[in-house]
């Protein structure tokens, strides 16, 4: 098996709808979609969307990606589609990720400033750029959970303040409580 890397951008063919609560509502449906077939063809990667254009980068066998990036540039969601870098690849750098997404960050905005971009504009990319924002989207703090804004299924609910496994044993010792107080009011 010989795993490739593949980047490439696009321009969206859609009209971006307002966002109030974190994903373009198309940019969404897409993100799903790739999150359950990447994982199914064993493919790894980041997409970022900003300015009505996508930047995505991929990782897997060489036959799945290529195929994956054909149906891409094929779709009509895209338009303009360029491949910025394609090489082999020796070992995943996004093991944990069927399609990572990251939202408009301070990430994103400070790598268009240092670059002297307005907008974002990933076809423009050299490839030192391109690397630069594979970097970005590898080391993300963002979890990029995917919200649904058209009722459709998928739809994830925003992550927890408390730690995972805290707000059960929260709710273990709550039940404890109760039990307690009826078994004490029954002893009065």
């Amino acid at each position: 098996m010989s795993l490739i890397r593949l980047a490439y951008a696009s321009e969206a063919t859609f009209s971006a709808q307002p966002v109030d609560k974190g994903v373009e509502p198309n940019v969404a449906r897409i993100l799903m979609a790739s999150r359950t077939n990447n994982a199914k063809s064993d493919i790894v990667g980041g997409l970022y969307y900003g300015d009505d254009r996508f930047f995505q980068y991929l990782e897997g066998e060489e036959r799945a990606v290529r195929a994956l990036y054909d149906r891409i540039a094929g779709d009509s969601r895209h338009r303009n589609v360029v491949t910025l870098l394609e090489e082999p690849l020796q070992a995943r750098t996004f093991a944990n990720w069927s399609m990572k997404y990251v939202p408009l960050s301070s990430d994103v905005k400070g790598f268009l400033n240092r670059h002297g971009m307005k907008l974002f504009r990933p076809s423009d990319f050299t490839r030192d750029q391109c690397e630069e924002m594979i970097k970005l989207i590898r080391e993300s703090s963002q979890q990029g959970r995917v919200i649904s804004h058209d009722g459709a299924g998928g739809t994830q609910s925003a992550p927890s303040a408390l730690p995972k496994g805290v707000g059960v044993g929260l709710a273990v010792a709550a039940i404890g409580v109760v039990g307690a107080m009826i078994y004490a009011s029954t002893m009065l």
